[in-house]
């Protein structure tokens, strides 16, 4: 089992960057594959980024290429999100997420961290 921490949210106008970091707990972390979802406000959550248990292979939704980073330090048991460009419709609350391989359903994803919120102005 794996607990999940999210951070770095905040409020940033458009244009901007932000970087999310996710603290996962426990001894297995670097057995894990790692997502990142964001949901907003009325909206379903949506898959945003994965990256495998190495860190290779990482995986993008078409939005978000050029644009979002993911990355991971198994040392640090940590993964990164570094956002670029931001847009006021990437305004959404951030989830990390752990699993055993990238895949862009929620229902593939069983560990879940609670969320950080993310606000871009216009």
């Amino acid at each position: 089992q794996v607990q999940l921490v999210e951070s770095g949210g905040g409020l940033v106008q458009a244009g901007g960057s932000l970087r999310l970091s996710c603290a996962a707990s426990g001894r297995t972390f670097s057995s894990y594959a790692m997502g990142w979802f964001r949901q907003a406000p009325g909206k379903e959550r949506e898959f945003v980024a994965g990256i495998n248990w190495s860190g290779g292979s990482p995986y993008y939704v078409d939005s978000m290429k050029g644009r979002f980073t993911i990355s991971r330090d198994n040392a640090k048991n940590t993964v990164y999100l570094q956002m670029n460009s931001l847009k006021p419709e990437d305004t959404a609350v951030y989830y990390c997420a752990a699993g055993g391989a990238v895949v862009t359903v929620t229902w593939g994803w069983p560990y879940w961290g609670q969320g950080t919120q993310v606000t871009v102005s216009s």
